[in-house]
């Protein structure tokens, strides 16, 4: 449990975090999480603060809009000491105005891991969106199929595919590769115009537990205004509390170099 002035020493830094000057606030990046590690709740620590308690597998936190530079992510069980080993730790390297999703998952081996991914926010035609399919599941290759027909073949554990389809209702599946019987799904996902929908595979094969996880992220309309991202259903609709936590660690961290793309070291 915080203490008081664990507590007062948060507020303060996010007042910080939000005192930045608009120069800066103007090159923030936007961050997502996804926890899809199944029958796992999580505490995620960025910077040794502990930025987000009981984290559920299958949902979406976030975005938050974060400064330049370098984050160190550590993810342990639920409840467990902040000195104890964390099964997930990485190095994020966050550029300036790019917006990314972290996913933390279970690799090919069914190890836990952490792959960041960019999200593409360029514009997408009138009446068009953008599907976007990521592989964070402990499976071999699989297809993605909708109606029943391979759109995207061969998509491997920390792979991604996108289309830009007609805005609308997709049936979605995931398959192995070569095969067309649904190892997850199918499952309607709603396309919205103007929109970057991300599915995630995610959970085991071996272990029966596979699933999908949907992320919208809205503006997409030429013209549009800055796109921001959300969750799926068991996202907070409002900013949730480790948000304020990781704006006022993000205050304490010096500026990275930009780069073209989230790196995470472990």
């Amino acid at each position: 449990m915080r203490t008081r002035s664990s507590l007062l020493l948060l507020v303060s830094l996010f007042l910080l975090a939000f005192a930045l000057p608009a120069s800066a606030q103007s090159g923030n990046a936007s961050v997502s999480v996804v926890h899809g590690v199944p029958d796992t709740p999580v505490d995620v620590y960025v910077n040794d603060a502990e930025t987000l308690a009981d984290f559920q597998p299958g949902t979406v936190a976030g975005p938050l809009s974060l400064p330049a530079g370098t984050y160190q992510v550590d993810i342990r069980p639920a409840g467990a000491a902040p000195t104890s080993a964390p099964v997930i730790s990485g190095s994020a390297d966050v550029p300036a105005g790019a917006n990314a999703t972290l996913v933390a998952h279970l690799d090919a081996a069914g190890a836990p891991t952490l792959t960041p991914f960019v999200n593409d926010v360029s514009t997408v035609p009138a009446g068009q969106a953008r599907l976007t399919v990521r592989h964070t599941a402990a499976a071999p290759a699989v297809d993605i199929l909708a109606g029943g027909t391979a759109v995207l073949s061969g998509v491997e554990n920390g792979d991604e595919g996108s289309l830009t389809v007609p805005a609308g209702s997709v049936s979605a599946a995931v398959a192995l590769a070569g095969t067309t019987a649904p190892v997850i799904g199918p499952a309607d996902v709603n396309l919205a115009e103007g929109t970057l929908t991300a599915v995630y595979a995610i959970g085991s094969a071996e272990a029966g537990s596979l699933d999908l996880v949907v992320q919208t992220i809205t503006g997409l309309h030429s013209g549009a205004g800055v796109p921001s991202g959300s969750g799926g259903a068991a996202a907070s609709a409002g900013l949730p509390a480790w948000a304020l936590a990781v704006a006022g660690a993000a205050a304490l961290v010096a500026a990275g170099s930009a780069r073209r793309a989230v790196l995470v070291r472990r």
